[in-house]
């Protein structure tokens, strides 16, 4: 079984996936998404949302990060995917058909192009092309945009047009983040291609990873809140323990120490606290933790107030 960390937007950046690795349990990770448009971007651009490429495409704990690209224009698309993979060194490239913000699909990128199964055909055959077998190429998909009446022949488009492997969010765009994922429908798509495909959508247990592989019957996973809100949920579906309180504290102490190394730290504010938010749901220590930073601007104060809670390093690389 494979597990891979998602490409979450805002969320899933290098400090956390640096985290997520380390805590142990995870195969792969996936950048959030490079948005291209109208040009090749800049090497910089890149490095922004995956600083591993100057690190052999790897997490410091070494676990291998592919680069999730998103746009609507194919030759554009495959000129990127080109000088990720061969200028840049990425090891791996997805496409990304499954983003349901507003702002995205507006632009004819991420879920929005789920209501043309020709269109996934054109961007990943010519990304195919241009990765010319140099490294692998995967996709991420929505079960549809409003409705799921498309989910199998968009499955079909994309095997078709080179992807070496589908990864399938259960739900539609327009059901959001909403439970419940619909895993009954991977196994339909599984059904109609002859691709490998990865589960995702709704896992926030070890329960909901056994439910979720016995109705999709897939035998790997992607998980994306629910790593967040329990980190050692990857761990633990392989059999490890379920990490208490102190431990995760000393993660995001570690986690707080990564932010305010940054360039801009006044940045990490908002990280700081969505990840303290997002642990609420598993712990409630840190659901009273929340409520005394969610006022604090000052991201100093943020860090200094984390540091002094009482942690517990385990596990951690």
């Amino acid at each position: 079984m494979t597990i891979t960390l998602a490409p979450m937007e805002g969320v899933v950046d290098v400090h956390m996936r640096d985290m997520m690795t380390r805590i142990t349990g995870f195969d792969l990770c996936v950048t959030e998404f490079v948005r291209v448009s109208q040009s090749v971007a800049p090497r910089e651009w890149y490095l922004k949302y995956c600083p591993e490429l100057d690190q052999n495409s790897h997490t410091p704990s070494g676990t291998p990060v592919h680069v999730q690209l998103m746009g609507g224009e194919a030759d554009v698309m495959a000129e990127n995917a080109a000088f990720a993979a061969h200028d840049l060194g990425a090891i791996g490239i997805d496409l990304n058909f499954g983003c349901p913000a507003k702002t995205v699909n507006r632009h004819m990128a991420g879920a929005a192009l789920l209501q043309w199964p020709e269109k996934l055909y054109e961007i990943t055959s010519s990304v195919k092309s241009a990765l010319n077998g140099a490294v692998p190429l995967s996709a991420k998909m929505r079960l549809g945009f409003e409705d799921k009446s498309l989910a199998l022949e968009n499955a079909q488009a994309l095997a078709s047009a080179g992807a070496e492997k589908l990864t399938v969010h259960a739900r539609t765009k327009l059901e959001g983040y909403k439970a419940p994922a619909h895993w009954e429908w991977i196994a339909r798509i599984r059904e109609v291609v002859d691709i490998p495909v990865v589960a995702n959508g709704e896992i926030w247990t070890p329960e909901d990873a056994l439910k979720c592989r016995e109705i999709s019957g897939c035998e790997d996973i992607m998980i994306g809140r629910g790593a967040i809100a329990r980190p050692s949920l990857g761990r633990e579906i392989k059999g490890g323990e379920f990490a208490q309180w102190p431990e995760v504290l000393a993660w995001l102490q570690i986690y707080c120490s990564l932010m305010m190394d940054t360039k801009r730290p006044k940045w990490g504010e908002g990280r700081m606290k969505q990840w303290i938010k997002l642990l609420g749901r598993t712990y409630p220590e840190a659901k009273t933790l929340f409520d005394r930073v969610k006022t604090l601007k000052d991201p100093q104060m943020i860090y200094n107030l984390v540091g002094t809670q009482k942690g517990e390093v385990k596990h951690v690389a």
